[in-house]
């Protein structure tokens, strides 16, 4: 089909044949923000709560910074949410990564002058980068053909394992090289992350062009182009009248959930259990490379089989990695086992759960349903973590991995309820 796509929302017209080439150099720029993205957050997360402790001066309180930095990016999910949908992807990315450069700055200066208070607001701030993190993956999805869609969500998702594996190995550098400048060493990585979210912001803003979602909404059909369907409330009654809206709520959280949890706590454990410092690094970089480095596996899985099927596999692989490591008690092995097969099956939730979000409701709605998808899954995840230290202290790890997996049971049912009425309707249309 050729002809050119009338101008809308400050879109320039477009010919139908461009747009598998616009898709292309779309995915593109969001892999590179993708990788730059990832790569900042690594580097400043690395020693977040080695720094709170510092400037606390207590243990007790260095949870607290990722903690920050998880509400900021819970909290900063809506709004940045709210002005994709009203102006396109490209604003809202480029306002997450200067505010992800803002408050890394803030958490340096908290650091020179001692302020703990000032950290953990630039902890906060310092969140939304990882908002934008999320939020690409939705970007990659705008412009993609419905039977690749899970496909460009799980491109982007893998992006993100270079800045992963890469952020944590260049914090020590990135200390060493502020201790002239009377800045703690902890310090240096966010002055760092500061300049790559910037970096980030300008790749965005000059090379995601046209947006693809006010693209995405010149192709749509007429009916979908209403500006009163893009309002947070449209997408909020849009996620309610779906049962694969709902669904796809479900996943991420409950997958998200259970990731962050248990992963926050098995460090602490392996410790407990007279692993070094070597090797709880090698047990998260495992897990990080489950969580990203198979995501293309996932969504093409998702594209072919059908995102019920790859949320199902999410469902038993989280529950396979939580028997792993709730009964390793002191095998580092079985519990680095289980942290593998746990980043497997965060990455088949997410990538399921977000395309069937997109898929399940309509295109004027989308940024608003998955803004509340990513405000969902991360404030879920957020209570997990507060919690899991509280089950830990209270109980054992062990215990920890048993209520997360009483999380997998309501997805689990849902799953087949879902999948069962859509088969009767099948019948009955049939």
């Amino acid at each position: 089909m050729t002809g050119l796509i009338v101008k809308r929302a400050g879109v320039p017209p477009v010919d139908a044949a461009q747009v598998p080439a616009l898709r292309r150099r779309t995915t593109a720029v969001l892999v590179a923000a993708q990788i730059l993205g990832g790569l900042g957050v690594a580097t400043g997360i690395a020693l977040s709560a080695v720094l709170a402790r510092q400037v606390s001066g207590t243990e007790a309180l260095s949870g607290l910074a990722p903690t920050a930095t998880v509400a900021g990016t819970a909290v900063l999910s809506m709004p940045l949410a709210a002005l994709m949908a009203a102006r396109g992807r490209r604003p809202g990315l480029v306002l997450a990564y200067l505010i992800g450069a803002l408050g890394a700055s803030v958490v340096v200066v908290a650091a020179r002058i001692g302020s703990f208070p000032l950290l953990l607001c630039g902890m906060a701030a310092f969140g939304a980068a990882s908002s934008a993190n999320l939020q690409a993956r939705f970007a990659a999805a705008d412009l993609a053909e419905p039977e690749r869609r899970a496909r460009a969500i799980s491109l982007v998702v893998w992006a993100t394992t270079v800045g992963a594996v890469l952020g944590p190995n260049i914090s020590a550098p990135a200390g060493r090289s502020v201790t002239g400048l009377g800045i703690p060493e902890a310090a240096g990585p966010f002055l760092w992350a500061a300049a790559i979210f910037v970096v980030s912001a300008v790749v965005v803003a000059v090379l995601l062009r046209p947006d693809p979602l006010l693209t995405a909404r010149a192709l749509a059909p007429e009916d979908e182009r209403s500006p009163e369907a893009r309002s947070l409330r449209a997408g909020l009654s849009a996620v309610a009248a779906s049962p694969l809206a709902r669904l796809a709520l479900v996943t991420v959280a409950v997958s998200h959930t259970a990731m962050v949890s248990v992963m926050a706590m098995t460090p602490l454990d392996l410790a407990h259990h007279g692993a070094g410092i070597d090797l709880i690094g090698l047990v998260i970089s495992g897990h990080i490379a489950g969580m990203y480095a198979f995501a293309p596996l996932m969504g093409r899985l998702a594209d072919r089989v059908g995102r019920l099927s790859v949320t199902g596999l999410a469902a038993g692989l989280l529950a396979c990695a939580l028997f792993l490591a709730g009964t390793a008690g002191g095998s580092h092995g079985q519990t680095a086992a289980g942290l593998f097969v746990l980043g497997l099956g965060w990455s088949a939730g997410l990538v399921s759960g977000s395309t069937l979000l997109t898929d399940a409701v309509p295109q004027s709605a989308r940024a608003a349903a998955q803004g509340l998808s990513d405000l969902t899954m991360n404030t879920s995840a957020g209570v997990g973590g507060a919690i899991a230290g509280l089950v830990v202290a209270k109980a054992s790890y062990a215990w920890l991995n048993l209520a997360a997996a009483c999380l997998l049971v309501p997805l689990a049912a849902l799953v087949l309820f879902t999948r069962g009425g859509l088969t009767r309707r099948g019948a009955r249309q049939g």
